[in-house]
């Protein structure tokens, strides 16, 4: 008779418990997966923004307390420098209740960083805010944008009157100076990425230090060099010339700066090809660094409207509308809001602010521009571009499709 052993199955069979089979153990319910929590990034909790405001009432308040009781004093400055300087001991102490020094400093650092930035931010709305509500009188004029001063006097209404004559003139100055600003400062940009040497060195060096130069020097080399020594009259070339001689040295180091960002391995690639180095240059580098290109030319053009002084010396004043560029004298809106705003006259302050708000308005629209194309990389297409570009490559590809769906014309023997 034969005896079968069972096999050992550990301690639990053995006490006489059943042991679990393979395929119930395999069907055993498993613990649902871990979920992640995402994190916060977040700089500043609850409790720092509790921290901030507490300290800002109570920095207020003990400002309004001193500056009432023991500085007597109606100054704003006085209370808004109290304030602030109470904020940050304040809020000092509050942040040290719980971290260390180095956070402390850091709070603080970071406090002062903003607060410096919204003072500015809110002067800034405050000249733009102030500008535009002095000059709303002469801007709700329709004539104001249509007519020159040659029939209007200091004491006529603002019905009588505008500043197209500046405007023009403006115009045509900032125009003659990017026809020579532009193809001279790209030129010496390029000159500048491409080559190396001493001659290099000191146009760089030139220009740079032209960047610091005042306006009325510009003017006055103007003057100097062109009206006395060449005979040239007062006029608006002599104007253009004086706002080029400013927009200049900006082209050139803005240019050169976004060109030493076009990718070496673009230039390379050229040069690998075959290509010489003004290929190189005129069809790989400044398409490349296009919209850069453009945001240097804009904000040299955001600065050279708004000069004033090398206008006055170059082009003289008048009231009346000139488009001749080569003789009489030629205004602008920079020159126009000094000499109004000079006036005693009530409507010729108006007509000063409202000139002023026209300006403020043409370079705030530059600076827009300039940030819209200097947001995009060196080489980033825009969404028209990318769309011929697809438009391009779906052409291709029916070209080459239609190719391999053409029969195949088989010679004759004969031939």
């Amino acid at each position: 008779m034969t005896t079968t052993t069972p096999l050992y199955t550990g301690g639990r069979h053995a006490a006489g418990r059943p042991a679990l089979d393979a395929p119930a153990a395999a069907q055993a319910p498993q613990a649902p997966p871990a979920v992640e929590v995402r994190r916060s990034t977040a700089t500043r909790g609850r409790a720092d923004i509790i921290i901030i405001i507490g300290a800002a009432v109570a920095a207020l308040s003990l400002a309004a307390l001193l500056t009432a009781r023991m500085i007597p004093t109606s100054s704003l400055v006085v209370f808004v420098v109290i304030a602030y300087l109470a904020f940050l001991v304040l809020y000092g102490l509050l942040v040290s209740l719980e971290d260390d020094g180095r956070t402390v400093l850091d709070r603080l650092a970071s406090v002062v960083v903003h607060s410096l930035a919204g003072f500015a931010m809110l002067a800034l709305v405050f000249i733009v805010v102030f500008t535009f509500f002095r000059g709303s009188q002469a801007l709700g004029h329709f004539n104001f944008f249509t007519s020159d001063m040659q029939q209007a006097g200091p004491l006529d209404p603002l019905t009588v009157g505008g500043i197209l004559h500046a405007a023009a003139g403006t115009l045509i100055e900032i125009t003659i100076a990017l026809l020579i600003v532009v193809p001279l400062g790209l030129t010496c940009a390029v000159f500048l990425n491409e080559t190396r040497g001493a001659f290099a060195r000191v146009v760089r060096t030139v220009a740079e230090a032209m960047t610091a130069l005042p306006s009325i020097v510009a003017g006055l080399f103007i003057l100097a060099s062109v009206v006395l020594a060449l005979g040239l009259a007062r006029s608006g070339l002599a104007a253009a010339l004086a706002i080029g001689v400013m927009m200049l040295p900006i082209v050139i180091r803005a240019s050169d700066v976004v060109l030493r960002l076009v990718p070496g391995s673009l230039k390379e690639a050229s040069y690998a090809m075959g290509a010489p180095q003004w290929r190189t240059v005129w069809h790989v580098i400044l398409p490349t660094a296009r919209s850069g290109l453009t945001t240097s030319v804009l904000l040299a053009t955001a600065r050279g409207i708004g000069e004033t002084s090398p206008v006055l010396i170059t082009a003289g004043f008048g009231s009346g509308l000139n488009f001749n560029p080569l003789s009489g004298p030629m205004v602008s809106l920079p020159l126009i809001t000094f000499v109004f705003s000079g006036s005693p006259a009530n409507t010729m302050i108006a007509r000063g602010f409202g000139a002023a708000a026209v300006l403020l308005a043409l370079v705030l629209v530059l600076f827009a521009l300039a940030r819209v194309f200097g947001g995009r990389q060196a080489g980033e297409l825009t969404a028209r571009v990318q769309r011929r570009r697809a438009q391009e490559s779906l052409r291709d590809l029916e070209r080459f499709n239609s190719r391999n769906r053409a029969p195949v014309q088989m010679g004759s023997p004969d031939g």
